[in-house]
Parts: structure tokens; sequence; C-alpha cells
């Protein structure tokens, strides 16, 4: 069975957005705790961010289909994650729909938990929220953009390293900048994913930096909205449309599934899909069917 990635050409989040995950059939949330992870690295403004109405609508979404609790948690690489939330209008969003927010960065010892494997290229592992692990369930919502700091693409698995500690409570070891400095930066993004699942993953492409990135960049208008629950699967098309608007040395070279985060995360099983094959892309409308015709001859390209 094949992975689906299901695209949507919209400029209406408030439209496209429930059309596209209407069409996913989302699994059920009905009396859940949901843990929402989105991508406020920066307190910049989309497509470095998520856009508030994203944010807005994929709630709406979930409260309506019944979950019970909704928690918001992330951790801003630039800034302070506070106030970086309270700046992009999340604190406020949050009043109005009535959803938890946990600022990660303000977390005691013991609401983190540690992960470590002999095959991970983290020194001593690292920390994951434990707001995370509890949920019933993670979704994350993020934007389609390059990283000019070493992890070339910056999609659903490098979402990821929003939801680990910076540094350490116990003892100030900072993770990041361990991780930064890392030739095996790529690798270690797709090692976060291994210790947990998230069945909806949301990508809002209405825009996108195709250099630069994480905060900055050259922008382009893809116009298309992307859902699916499959993290490689997912960010292969994210980087099939990087491609196809012209992008950095580093995301053009070589073939998309040998990208060193798609790559390990197929090493260490992060969902199914290991290759073009395993992937289908489902139009929702006439309109995102242009876009399928584009993008499959590059997802494909083995050379």
């Amino acid at each position: 069975m094949p992975s689906k990635v299901f695209l949507a050409r919209s400029h209406n989040r408030s439209e496209g957005i429930p059309n596209l995950l209407e069409q996913m059939d989302l699994p059920s949330v009905t009396g859940k705790h949901v843990a929402v992870k989105p991508n406020f690295n920066s307190a910049d403004p989309f497509p470095a961010s998520t856009h508030i109405d994203t944010l807005r609508t994929f709630i709406l979404i979930l409260k309506e289909a019944g979950a019970q609790r909704i928690t918001l948690a992330d951790r801003s690489g630039i800034g302070d994650t506070r106030r970086v939330l309270a700046k992009m209008g999340v604190m406020k969003l949050a009043e109005e729909l009535d959803f938890e927010v946990v600022v990660l960065n303000e977390l005691l010892e013991e609401e983190w938990v540690h992960h470590q494997a002999k095959n991970f290229h983290w020194k001593r592992g690292f920390l994951m929220a434990k707001v995370f692990l509890d949920a019933d369930m993670i979704v994350q919502t993020w934007c389609l953009k390059t990283h000019q700091y070493g992890g070339h693409f910056t999609l659903s698995l490098k979402n990821a390293v929003g939801m680990v500690a910076g540094t350490d409570p116990r003892d100030g070891y900072d993770y990041m900048r361990e991780l930064h400095s890392s030739e095996f930066q790529r690798q270690m993004i797709a090692e976060i994913n291994t210790v947990f699942e998230t069945p909806v993953i949301l990508m809002d492409a209405i825009k996108a930096f195709v250099r630069g990135g994480p905060a900055h960049g050259i922008e382009v208008a893809p116009s298309l909205f992307l859902a699916g629950s499959d993290r490689v699967a997912i960010d292969a098309v994210g980087v099939a449309i990087l491609r196809h608007f012209g992008t950095t040395l580093e995301v053009t070279q070589g073939k998309i599934f040998k990208q060193e985060q798609l790559a390990r995360a197929i090493e260490l099983g992060v969902d199914k899909t290991q290759s073009a094959q395993d992937i289908q892309l489902v139009p929702i409308d006439e309109a995102s069917k242009d876009a399928i015709h584009v993008l499959e001859p590059i997802l494909k390209n083995e050379h």
C-alpha cells in the first residue's frame, strides 16, 4: 500500500486546508489529547514560520473533530520562544480557541525523556519533551524552505528538532551546538524521528524559501497545501517542489532519496516510504493535477 500525499492548489487557508484534510480522512481524534508541533523557529513571517491562519484553521478542525484537549508545544532556535510565540499571535489565539501552549525551553528536568541508541550519531543522546510522548496523538504543521546552516532543507523531519531540548536542564549541555557543528547533522535530524509517530502532517506551501532559510530567504509561490502521514514521503515531495523552482546545490544534486535526512530516515525505518514507488500523489481538485504532472517526474528521476 503506497503512502498517500494529498495536494491542494489554493491561496485560501480557510478553504484549502479543510478540503485537503477531509480528503485525507483524518484518523479519529475524538476524546483524545492532541499535541500540535508547529514551526515557530523564529519570529519571522511566513514562510519562515507557521502562518497564524494555518494554525487557526488546523486547531479548529481538530476541535470540530472532537479532540478533548489540544496542546501546542514548540522551542524556537532563534529568539526567546515565549516572546516568539507571543509576537506571532499564538498566545492570543490560544486564549481565543482555548488550547494550551507549552514553551519547551521552560520545562523542568523531569519533563524530558532521554533517548539514545548505539547507532545514533548523538554523543549523549537527546531529550524529547514528555508533552509529546504523553499525548494520544502528535500532529504537525510546517513550512517549505531550505536551511542554510547545515540541514539543507527544513521540512517535517527537521521540524522535530523543535521537539527536543536545546540544552540539558541538569548540566546545561548544549545539544543544539552539538547538532549544528556535527558533520552528521542531517542524520541526527532523522534519528529524532524514530521515537514518535505523527499520523497527520500538514505543509503550507503557499510560499516557500528556495535559498537561504530558515528565517529569511528567496521566496517563490508554489500555492500548494500538502498533507499525509508519512514524513519521508511528504519531505521527498517537498524536495521535488524545491527542485522544480530552482534551489541550492545541496538540495538539487543527487537522487532525492539519497538526501541524507531522507536516506537516514529510510535506514532507520521512520514511517514506511523507501522510494518514489512507495508514494502516491493524490490531487483533491482539478487545479492540483497540474502540480502532480510536474512533480512526479522530478520525484521519480533516478539520475
